[in-house]
């Protein structure tokens, strides 16, 4: 049984329309009203349990009231609730819909993504030198190892959300945080590699041209588009599914930071053609994963939103 726990501080003049609210759905379960017990906001505090696949007509409705503007909406994920009630509402009410995604969760799932603090781009450099030791040494390992580190696929979805709800000021958040943080990837990639050259520390095999793995990645075909599809198709739906596992493979599967890496490595060692071919995959891969993360959004919603219909509940949008 998937359920959400919502904990509300009302104000007293929109406590009665909330509770009427809550009181009136029958996918909400154990309400407590404990008038002007709540302080810092002050007011009512309203607590409840709803079936996820109801959720989303749920806390519309208490976004309409504008109780998150002049008091405060919590929601919580139940791991465990014994409920003989709810479980039958849930199986022979919602079907398919249970299982559907709470957009305020998703949404602010990605949201907490799209915030760029200084470790989003200490970990971008840090990728960017392991990609770089990878593709010197022609090491999978560590070009895989690289991209699990990579921080970049939360500020793709963050821009992908802000086309998808037209918030400008996400959008230019995300894209030029993108573009500040694979500049300096590159940049100290491009050092790191001059420095290895200066020094002649790197390998033989790779003086003499030998790059296998650098090879993988400077080539942008028609499969990096398929993955990069695919991956971008995987990621939207393993945030709006909460699958962390199927989250990490997109981050090992798409050549975006081994790409920022591969231009730092061939404009130090000066290989012009493969810094272009690792330029264009890593636009390539970016634009597919931000477009793809868009489509995804909207289809995801439409599809569940006639799953809704059919349902007969419109929760599922």
């Amino acid at each position: 049984m998937e359920m959400i726990h919502v904990r509300l501080v009302s104000p007293a003049d929109l406590t009665p329309r909330a509770v009427g609210l809550l009181t009136g759905d029958r996918y909400v379960f154990n309400l407590i009203v404990l008038p002007g017990r709540a302080r810092n906001p002050d007011g009512d505090a309203v607590e409840c349990d709803i079936l996820a696949g109801a959720a989303n007509t749920v806390l519309r409705g208490l976004r309409e009231l504008e109780i998150e503007r002049r008091g405060s909406i919590v929601i919580e994920p139940v791991e465990t609730a014994f409920s003989g009630a709810a479980a039958e509402a849930e199986r022979q009410q919602l079907g398919a819909l249970a299982h559907a995604p709470v957009w305020e969760e998703v949404e602010a799932r990605i949201r907490a993504q799209g915030t760029y603090l200084p470790s989003f781009y200490v970990y971008l450099v840090i990728a960017g030198v392991i990609g770089a030791v990878g593709i010197i040494t022609n090491s999978q390992i560590l070009i895989v190892a690289a991209m699990v580190v990579g921080p970049e696929y939360g500020a793709i979805t963050s821009v992908a959300l802000g086309i998808d709800r037209g918030n400008r000021t996400r959008i230019r958040q995300g894209l030029i945080a993108l573009t500040a943080g694979f500049s300096l990837a590159v940049l100290v990639t491009f050092l790191f590699s001059w420095a290895i050259r200066s020094l002649d520390l790197q390998p033989k095999a790779f003086d003499l041209g030998i790059r296998p793995v650098s090879s993988l990645i400077d080539a942008p075909n028609v499969f990096s588009v398929v993955v990069a599809v695919l991956a971008g198709i995987v990621g939207i739906v393993s945030l709006t599914q909460a699958r962390t596992s199927a989250l990490l493979g997109v981050f090992i599967s798409v050549t975006t930071i081994p790409a920022a890496a591969d231009i730092g490595v061939s404009c130090a060692f000066s290989s012009w053609r493969e810094a272009r071919g690792s330029l264009a995959q890593l636009l390539l891969n970016i634009v597919l994963l931000i477009v793809v993360g868009v489509l995804m959004l909207r289809f995801q919603r439409a599809v569940w939103r006639y799953i809704g219909r059919r349902s007969g509940v419109s929760g599922g949008s």
